[in-house]
């Protein structure tokens, strides 16, 4: 959906040369990837599932491989499809013949990214390929070169006009060459039914790996956790508040179970003469929300922004284990 903000405009009122420039940039990369689609819904479409269905059952990895921009793109497919479950890594096809063919074994998959498909430095991949009966995918937009008649499945990406005005610099076909990698890696990681427990094993760093932890590595527990049993006065109450700096109170039963839970909206929605000397039974939200320690941080979020709270109980077995609040999200880059 278009954006409804208007287009930043000069103290002449007309928009900047800069600006009208990178709407045909991505307006022409948007065309590419468009008839990419088309092309995967036509002819191309019964390539792509093969190519899928190859890399499925091989047994070793996935070289991907490419020369100048085709290169930097390969370089970054592999890393998406390594860090969704499928093993790989990248191959400079320069290098190859300096040695790194030793990378590659018979159990592989080569897949090999040239837009023309005629780089003489890809020749030596090709003949390796071949001498070895290790299966090559073709990603290239000219199926009637040499690197699309030596591989094994041809991946054909539909000729589109480079964002360059001159057609020349790598854009709108690097742009395709990755969006084609990432179609890729999301189908095997769809097909093989990767979960997101599984993608924390390979993110255990920055946001990513933050938001794939779990509540028991982030809630407070024990002494930190600001509890009172029920019956008790609201002028305790607001102490273990103050005390724990966490603006809530969690109220629970002789077995420990949260029965309900204090916060300062309550309080305020609460307020009177007698607030004090009232039991937390007569002020308490009952019934508040759980939940377990083995949820996922993201799914913690997503509790927390549809109920529009900051703050949630920990339970397991029905028992009171620690409370996690939203500031201690944001402190750990979670939120």
């Amino acid at each position: 959906m278009p954006s409804s903000k208007p287009l930043m405009t000069s103290s002449s009122g007309l928009t900047p040369t800069s600006v009208e420039s990178a709407l045909r940039t991505l307006e022409t990369e948007s065309g590419g990837i468009n008839a990419l689609a088309a092309a995967l819904r036509g002819p191309l479409g019964e390539a792509f599932a093969r190519a899928v269905d190859l890399i499925r059952q091989a047994k070793g990895r996935v070289i991907v491989t490419g020369l100048g921009k085709s290169g930097h793109m390969a370089r970054k497919i592999a890393a998406t499809l390594a860090s969704t479950g499928t093993p790989a890594f990248f191959v400079h096809t320069a290098e190859a013949a300096h040695g790194d063919l030793g990378m590659i074994t018979t159990d592989d998959v080569i897949m090999a990214l040239s837009w023309s498909g005629e780089q003489p430095e890809m020749k030596t991949l090709v003949n390796y390929s071949a001498r070895f009966a290790i299966p090559m995918i073709a990603v290239t937009s000219n199926a009637a070169s040499s690197l699309a008649q030596a591989a094994d499945i041809v991946i054909e990406l539909p000729k589109a006009r480079e964002a360059c005005p001159h057609n020349l610099a790598p854009t709108t076909s690097t742009m395709m060459q990755v969006a084609i990698g990432d179609a890729i890696a999301i189908a095997l990681l769809e097909g093989r039914g990767f979960t997101a427990l599984e993608f924390a094993h390979f993110h255990p760093g920055g946001k990513l790996g933050a938001m794939l932890k779990f509540v028991r590595d982030y809630m407070r527990t024990g002494a930190e956790i600001p509890v009172k049993p029920e019956g008790t006065k609201m002028s305790d109450a607001v102490v273990e508040m103050s005390a724990k700096g966490l603006g809530c109170v969690c109220i629970v039963n002789e077995a420990n179970e949260a029965i309900g839970i204090i916060t300062d909206g309550d309080l305020r929605r609460h307020m009177r003469p007698d607030l004090l000397t009232v039991t937390v039974d007569e002020i308490m939200t009952r019934q508040p929300k759980t939940v377990p320690p083995s949820m996922l941080a993201t799914e913690m979020i997503e509790v927390l922004n549809t109920r529009k709270i900051t703050t949630l109980v920990v339970t397991e077995a029905d028992k009171v284990v620690g409370i996690v609040h939203l500031h201690d999200l944001l402190r750990a880059g979670v939120a």
